[in-house]
C-alpha cells in the first residue's frame, strides 16, 4: 500500500514567515475587538449536527463534514462561528437581560465541491454582540470592520451593506411559494436582470411589486440609492428597513468611515439566518468577500434564548491574499536574532541569549558546525 504525505486537497500546510506574517495580522485585528470591548471565547471545532441543522439556515448539509461518535450522534465539523459561539453564549450567559460581546478566532470546515477551487479549511476570526437591538450596534460593528481591514495595512477597499428585511417584506407581500421564493433570491444574488423579469412578470404581480422586484438588482450605489429604494414601495415594513439604514449612515458619519460605505438592496445570503442589515467587505486582487456579516435577531430562539444579535466573520486567508497582490507590507513580527557559539563560549552565549530574552528580543541559539 503507498504511503501518501502530501496533505488532502482543498488543505494546506502554512509554514516559515507565511506563518509568522498570519499571526502577526491576527494579532492586529484582535488588538481591535479588544479595543471595543470584546471577550475572547473559544468554542469546539466540532459540534453536534442540530447545532448546524437546516433549521438554523447554515449551510447546506452535503457541505458538511460530518462523522459519528460512540454513541452513534452525528458530529460535524464546524463550517460556521455564528451557531457555535450562540449555542456557547445561550449556554454561559443571559443574552436576554444583557448585553454579551464576544470575539473569537478559529478554523472552519466546509466541503466545497472540488470544482469550486476553494480551500476547505479557512481561518476566521469574528465577534459576535447578543442583546443588544439597537442601530447604534449596527453601526459600531460595520465601524469596527472598517478600522480592521485598515489595521490590516489595506487602504482601498468597501463595505457593502443591504438590508434582508426589506426583501422580506416585499416576498410576504408577494405571497411566493418556497420554490419560487428561492428561485428569485438566486437570480437577485446573480444580478440575472433578464431572469428576474422573466420570473416576476409570470407571478402576475401589482404594478408596484414587479417594479420593485425589477429594480432590486440596480439598488446599488452610495447613500443616494437609498432615498431610491424608499420611492419604489409603500410597503410599511420595506419603508421601515430603508430608514433604520439612514440611521445607520448616520450614526457611521461620526465614526469619519462613511466613505468606505455603499448599499446593496440585490445582497442576499445563502445562509438564511440573516434579519436586517447583511454586509461584506471588498477590495481589490480576490473575488471573495474579505468580511461577511449581519443581524440575525431569530437564530438565538433556536438555543432556547431569544435575544438580538448581530456579529461579522474576517476570512484571515483572503484578507492575506489581498495583502499580497497589493504588493502592501504585512505587519511584522520581530526579527529573531541567531547567536551561534562554540564550545569554548557556550556558557557566555547562553547567558547573553537570556539577558535578550528579558527585554523581549526573539533569540535562537545556534552552536557553530565542526
Amino acid at each position: 500500500m503507498q504511503r501518501i504525505f502530501h496533505t488532502p486537497e482543498g488543505v494546506r500546510d502554512i509554514y516559515n514567515g507565511e506563518c509568522s506574517r498570519k499571526k502577526a495580522l491576527q494579532k492586529r485585528i484582535l488588538n481591535v475587538f479588544r479595543k471595543y470591548g470584546y471577550e475572547e471565547i473559544e468554542t469546539p471545532v466540532f459540534e453536534y449536527f442540530e447545532v448546524f441543522s437546516q433549521e438554523v439556515g447554515t449551510i447546506p448539509s452535503k457541505d458538511l463534514y460530518k462523522f459519528f461518535d460512540r454513541e452513534g450522534n452525528t458530529l460535524v465539523l464546524r463550517p460556521d462561528f455564528t451557531p457555535s459561539v450562540s449555542r456557547a453564549c445561550a449556554t454561559y450567559f443571559s443574552p436576554d437581560q444583557e448585553v454579551v460581546s464576544l470575539c473569537y478566532t478559529g478554523r472552519t470546515f466546509i466541503n466545497h465541491s472540488n470544482l469550486m477551487g476553494k480551500m476547505k479549511e479557512t481561518t476566521q476570526m469574528g465577534v459576535e454582540r447578543y442583546g443588544d437591538p439597537s442601530p447604534e450596534a449596527d453601526a459600531e460593528l460595520l465601524a469596527m470592520v472598517v478600522e480592521c481591514l485598515k489595521a490590516c495595512g489595506l487602504k482601498d477597499f468597501q463595505v457593502s451593506v443591504g438590508q434582508v428585511d426589506y426583501f422580506k417584506s416585499l416576498l410576504s407581500e408577494a405571497g411566493m411559494d418556497d420554490e419560487e421564493e428561492e428561485h428569485l433570491r438566486t437570480l437577485i444574488s446573480q444580478k440575472n436582470y433578464f431572469g428576474v423579469e422573466d420570473l416576476v412578470h409570470s407571478q402576475k404581480l401589482s404594478d408596484s411589486l414587479t417594479r420593485v422586484f425589477r429594480e432590486l438588482p440596480h439598488l446599488f450605489g452610495s447613500a443616494e440609492v437609498l432615498e431610491r429604494a424608499k420611492s419604489l414601495t409603500d410597503n410599511p415594513q420595506a419603508v421601515k428597513a430603508v430608514e433604520r439604514l439612514e440611521e445607520i449612515y448616520e450614526i457611521l458619519k461620526l465614526y469619519g468611515c462613511e466613505n468606505y460605505i455603499s448599499f446593496d438592496f440585490g445582497m442576499l445570503s445563502k445562509y438564511r439566518y440573516y434579519t436586517g442589515i447583511i454586509f461584506q467587505a471588498y477590495t481589490y486582487g480576490t473575488g471573495e468577500p474579505l468580511i461577511k456579516g449581519g443581524r440575525y435577531n431569530e437564530l438565538m430562539k433556536h438555543f432556547g434564548k431569544p435575544a438580538a444579535a448581530i456579529g461579522f466573520a474576517i476570512v484571515v486567508d483572503t484578507i492575506m491574499a489581498a495583502l499580497t497582490r497589493q504588493k502592501l507590507e504585512f505587519p511584522q513580527e520581530e526579527e529573531i536574532l541567531v547567536i551561534t557559539y562554540g564550545p569554548g563560549n557556550r556558557t557566555q552565549a547562553i547567558q547573553e541569549a537570556g539577558k535578550l530574552r528579558e527585554e523581549g528580543k526573539r533569540v535562537a541559539l545556534r552552536p557553530k558546525k565542526e
